[in-house]
């Protein structure tokens, strides 16, 4: 049986001070032609409840990354719940599944419970070769998804 090929849904956690800058990274990733952005503020409608529609995002997600600046690892509130509940989804998936990926939009501390992640800095010089770094982490991805996929649909019913 073949697979149907859906996009591979990416989860956009970042705080509203970089929304200039994860919009532009959204519209590169969106540019490939596979990937899903779910961001708030495409993807959240008038009136839904939006803490409910972020959790739902994040356990639908196949990626989630992680978009770091001096706003987002200093800030109290929403942008820290978002990366807990994305942690304990991580805790989840297998070892070698790609799941969260910390990205620094500028300089700053990468936050203790994402220190052992592989990160990827969205600035200066090394911003081109750090966008295909990324790519290749979501190739990557999406390729254990396929194989996840068609075990899946491979396996016989009970």
């Amino acid at each position: 049986m073949p697979i149907d090929k859906r996009p591979l849904k990416v989860f956009l956690s970042y705080a509203s001070q970089d929304r200039s800058l994860v919009r532009e990274l959204s519209r590169q990733l969106m540019g490939e032609g596979w990937i899903d952005i779910w961001r708030d503020e495409k993807n959240l409608l008038p009136g839904q409840d939006w803490r409910v529609k972020i959790e739902e995002a994040v356990e639908e997600a196949d990626v989630v990354i992680i978009c770091l600046s001096n706003h987002s690892v200093s800030k109290e509130g929403h942008v820290q719940k978002e990366l807990r509940y994305a942690r304990e989804i991580a805790l989840e998936k297998p070892e070698d599944a790609i799941f969260l990926i910390p990205l620094r939009l500028e300089e700053c501390e990468v936050p203790r419970g994402l220190r052992f992640y592989q990160w990827v800095d969205y600035f200066g010089e090394s911003k081109d070769s750090s966008y295909k770094a990324l790519v290749t982490s979501l190739e990557y991805r999406y390729e254990q998804k396929i194989k996840i996929e068609e075990k899946r649909l491979k396996m016989p019913m009970l």
